[in-house]
């Protein structure tokens, strides 16, 4: 499992590589083809445990496919969340390439 955070951070990071992809691909003078990137609708099955230590943290863990068991247990919830993503501290819309990374070729 890993934290709700920390999945939000990956998908961050996915998203800033598709955009770095997009201006590499204009830069190049190749496939000018970019998609303005919307609302992205992130849904996620997660359990919640509180920290028994002292500040009483309440974390939320991200249940991977296949962990049914604790569905059966009933400690499972799920969450939908809409992120709308935005160029650093502007109303614009980050632009996002067609083309595959390098890291999926």
């Amino acid at each position: 499992m890993i934290e709700l955070a920390e999945m939000i951070a990956q998908l961050r990071g996915e998203l800033a590589a598709a955009m770095a992809a997009a201006r590499d691909a204009e830069d190049a003078g190749g496939d000018t083809l970019r998609f303005e990137l919307g609302p992205v609708q992130l849904e996620a099955e997660f359990t919640v445990q509180r920290s028994e230590a002292a500040d009483g943290r309440i974390r939320f863990w991200v249940v991977e496919a296949g962990a049914s068991g604790q569905r059966a247990a009933g400690t499972t919830h799920r969450v939908s969340l809409s992120l709308t993503p935005r160029v650093g501290d502007s109303d614009q819309s980050p632009w996002v390439s067609g083309d595959r990374s390098e890291r999926e070729r």
